[in-house]
């Protein structure tokens, strides 16, 4: 099969590798229809990877149709459509059962396209560990693109805004707009925020918060306009979305006493010197992690099926597998618009 594979910062290649094959009675073998680039797909991309392998195939957003079940699979079957949560578990302890992947207690917790271990999805057909909790069948009303959507970019916003909690009448931060960003201030405004700042340098981006209902600010300038405008109150919630020192300090400036800051950005340093003795004179509660996918999911779909959530408008490009080097470079670059781009194979 063909797939996007990595060799080092910056060199993601469109090359043949072994097709798939099962390595346990639960597995299934998926042809993918479409896949898409994470912002967290970055990291690997300049250089900062999750393992020293090369050569392995990248990607965890995707969605497709299962081709091949082992004979312990029974909630799949041949010809299914499928999404694939970016992270899976072994399926059958409690963490797993509960849709809290990232516990496994078995310790399989995994995420394609980090290593070796479990390839990734950019390719034209992946493996799926203990398919039947780890391949979730669309349900009807929601789109293979919106379904692509919800494999990590949505659920991870979405986890992101109950993590600041928010709740009706808040005042909210979003820093930074790149796709999980923006679908942040939309599941601020669904879960009743009254006003929601929007924080990104690229004009571009801006713009698309603003299109959302909110009130869009050049990091540069938020913490005193913020500061004005709440009459020097601050915010009620903050959720950080790019995983820099410099935008996690902000976020701590920018949330009143008593507030929330939730950090979902993948962190870019190894250390960070937190105010503790700032959070804690000010009693602010401060969450930071990764989103479990299908812990997320049941929310989700209804409010994609009832139009409250629309993840699939930002998709920015539509480009073939074999374009994946360019998609790279062009969300990298953040040239011509790009916000989400998915691939087909």
């Amino acid at each position: 099969m063909k797939a996007l594979r990595y060799y080092g910062a910056r060199d993601v290649r469109y090359e043949v590798m072994e097709d798939p094959l099962p390595q346990s009675e639960r597995d299934a073998i998926v042809k993918v229809s479409a896949c898409s680039i994470c912002g967290s797909d970055l990291h690997i991309y300049h250089g900062h990877g999750f393992s020293d392998d090369v050569g392995f195939c990248i990607g965890h957003e995707a969605v497709g149709e299962v081709v091949e079940v082992g004979r312990a699979v029974n909630r799949l079957k041949i010809g299914d459509k499928v999404m694939l949560p970016a992270a899976v578990g072994c399926g059958a302890c409690r963490a797993c059962l509960s849709g809290v992947v990232g516990l496994c207690e078995l310790g399989l917790a995994a995420c394609y396209g980090l290593s070796a271990r479990l390839q990734g999805s950019q390719a034209e057909a992946v493996r799926v560990p203990a398919a039947d909790s780890n391949a979730i069948v669309i349900p009807d009303g929601v789109t293979a693109e919106q379904a692509l959507m919800m494999t990590d970019a949505l659920a991870t916003a979405w986890f992101g805004a109950r993590n600041a909690d928010i709740c009706p009448g808040s005042s909210v931060a979003v820093l930074g707009l790149g796709p999980i960003g923006l679908m942040a201030v939309d599941s601020a405004f669904v879960m009743g925020a009254h006003a929601v700042y929007a924080i990104d340098p690229v004009p571009e981006r801006r713009k698309f918060a603003e299109a959302s209902g909110a009130i869009a600010l050049h990091p540069d300038d938020a913490r005193d306009r913020i500061r004005e405008a709440t009459h020097g109150r601050l915010l009620d919630c903050v959720i950080e979305v790019v995983g820099s020192e410099a935008t996690v300090d902000l976020s701590l400036r920018l949330v009143r006493r008593r507030g929330t800051v939730s950090v979902i950005g993948v962190q870019q340093s190894r250390r960070f010197a937190f105010p503790l003795e700032r959070a804690f004179a000010a009693g602010l509660t401060f969450r930071a992690g990764t989103c479990s996918v299908p812990e997320e999911l049941p929310t989700l779909f209804p409010l994609v099926q009832s139009g409250r959530l629309r993840p699939e408008r930002y998709i920015s490009h539509r480009l073939p597998l074999s374009e994946g080097g360019s998609a790279y470079q062009l969300f990298e670059q953040r040239k011509a618009g790009a916000l989400k781009m998915v691939l087909t194979p």
